[in-house]
């Protein structure tokens, strides 16, 4: 059995089995099932979502991101002073009107097992957009990796440098470090910011 195919049935079967027992069984490196869970051969066919908190004077500020598996593209965020579902519900809603009909059929997005996203008004909407929840293991970091690495850029490379002292001031960096991420960051995987990445598809 080809590795590809090894790594699909781990996939498949993640929240019955330990991946680790199951990367042992099938003789595969658990790094080489990480990598394949978060490859995506086009745009718009895995993402992966997250939420994280930006501290201020003020107060704390929340932030629900999107961001697309292929190239690593920020595809929606949002801001909000609670961390409700409603927020992340705003975030797939700004998601599927930015980019349309341009989603694969089988689009994936992966979240960890917060109790915002394994309520059921989260899953409500998501036959709407032909969208299939996926979730991580509970206490799995490497599962949810891709969404939470940019959490990790985004506090490195802007907030802590500048430490916002309130929520506007928050929401600008935000809004300037994404629109540079997107357009301008060069990622260390494919030598190419993600839109540029993403319009040579």
């Amino acid at each position: 059995m080809r590795p590809k195919l090894k790594y699909q049935v781990i996939y498949r079967h993640r929240a019955e089995y330990s991946v680790s027992v199951m990367c042992r069984f099938f003789g595969v490196s658990r790094s080489g099932y990480y990598d394949f869970v978060r490859r995506a051969d086009r745009p718009n066919s895995k993402w992966g979502t997250d939420i994280s908190y930006i501290h201020t004077k003020q107060g704390v500020l929340y932030l629900s991101m999107i961001r697309d598996l292929y190239d690593n593209c920020i595809v929606a965020y949002k801001t909000g002073t609670e961390q409700t579902v409603n927020l992340l519900l705003d975030t797939m809603h700004l998601a599927m009107k930015q980019v349309k009909k341009k989603v694969a059929e089988a689009l994936q997005l992966h979240s960890d097992q917060g109790a915002q996203y394994a309520s059921q008004a989260y899953f409500e909407p998501t036959p709407t957009y032909g969208i299939t929840p996926s979730m991580s293991r509970r206490g799995n970091p490497y599962d949810n990796a891709m969404a939470e690495n940019f959490f990790s850029i985004l506090k490195t490379e802007c907030i802590y440098r500048y430490k916002p002292a309130t929520f506007s001031e928050a929401n600008e960096m935000i809004d300037r470090y994404i629109q540079f991420y997107n357009h301008e960051r060069i990622q260390l995987k494919t030598g190419e910011a993600p839109l540029a990445r993403r319009l040579s598809y």
